[in-house]
């Protein structure tokens, strides 16, 4: 069993939010710890160049420490205007920007990427994909992709994260 949890961030509170409780179950269900952070609910302040000096915002604390603590992550993100969530962006712009050693939060980490979007969510995906393999994450080739006409399919939830287990070893 991994000794560091697999942290679940849903970059939104409507279906995102219900695929990450489904893959929190599942998680549990499989022995892996898991939890869930609702990147909606942080008190985070807009990333600006000149914002810096204002500082991330009251729940910054609690962002960085669950990401230090993760041994792996899996994002639910919705696809917005073809790419990735605000919420999700400000949320590496303050990681990259205010934490002493960001790249200690992602260089070598497992990530599970995951979309129940309504413009298709492959752009998503990818934009994703690219972002977290640029930060230095170890990024699963399998993907989980949603929207009102595809359901999530229990089989790739599942050997998902069969696969984080074996990664978070």
């Amino acid at each position: 069993m991994p000794s560091s949890p697999l942290l679940i961030l849903t970059a939104s509170h409507n279906r995102n939010l219900q695929l990450a409780e489904r893959v929190l179950a599942t998680s549990q269900a499989a022995g892996l710890p898991a939890t869930i952070l609702d990147l909606t609910t942080l008190a985070l302040n807009l990333y600006t160049s000149r914002g810096e000096d204002q500082g991330p915002g009251a729940d910054f604390q609690q962002l960085h420490q669950a990401m230090a603590q993760a041994g792996g992550l899996w994002i639910c993100a919705p696809e917005y205007n073809g790419g990735i969530p605000p919420s999700l962006t400000n949320a590496i712009a303050w990681l990259s920007r205010a934490a002493e050693d960001f790249r200690a939060l992602f260089n070598g980490k497992p990530v599970a990427l995951a979309t129940h979007s309504g413009g298709g969510g492959q752009k998503i995906l990818s934009a994703m994909r690219i972002q977290l393999s640029h930060l230095g994450c170890t990024v699963l080739g399998r993907e989980l992709l949603s929207h009102g006409q595809k359901p999530a399919n229990p089989d790739t939830i599942n050997a998902m994260v069969a696969q984080m287990q074996r990664l978070m070893g």
